[in-house]
């Protein structure tokens, strides 16, 4: 799976060389520091040029539904305050589901997650146009399906932060 985020990534992001590229990484190597900091729930990754940023289903849902639990509002917000501070980013919001379930539930579920954050991130003052969401349902496990620990840590919402076209360009007049 780890090549699978890496590739959508490296796709998300065009991956920028030289100084531009250098100057994207030092970006986003600042962004990931502050999260991995500041929100304690988080997986934080970097991954090429992009931040890959893990939140566990049942850190944010209650079992078997997307309605966000009213503790995990103050992470979501610590990501949000980081996330306002690098305006200059693309999030596209992942969601997630085990094996347990049809497929079609599972879809159902993991494009209701994704819909209940990203609805949560606007809300907070994200700019609509910066997040792009996914529901992979259970296509896509990270962990153990054998087991119970794995099929609930597959149940995840992941964030892939990565530079927009405005960033791309103010690195590459900075490397001018």
């Amino acid at each position: 799976m780890k090549t699978f985020r890496k590739r959508l990534i490296s796709f998300l992001s065009v991956a920028v060389g030289g100084e531009t590229g250098t100057n994207i990484r030092n970006t986003m190597d600042l962004q990931a520091s502050e999260i991995e900091k500041k929100v304690p729930d988080a997986k934080v990754e970097r991954v090429g040029e992009g931040i890959d940023i893990e939140f566990s289903c049942k850190s944010l849902f209650g079992f078997d539904t997307s309605s966000l639990l009213a503790e995990v509002n103050s992470n979501l917000d610590k990501l949000i305050a980081i996330l306002n501070l690098y305006a200059n980013t693309d999030i596209e919001v992942q969601g997630y589901t085990n094996n347990k379930g049809t497929k079609a539930d599972n879809m159902f579920l993991s494009l209701s997650y994704v819909g209940s954050v990203s609805a949560y991130l606007t809300s907070k003052g994200i700019a609509g146009s910066r997040v792009k969401t996914e529901g992979f349902g259970q296509s896509a496990p990270k962990y153990d399906i054998t087991t119970k620990d794995g099929r609930s840590q597959n149940r995840r919402v992941e964030f892939l932060i990565t530079a927009n076209q405005k960033m791309k360009a103010e690195a590459e007049r900075k490397s001018a």
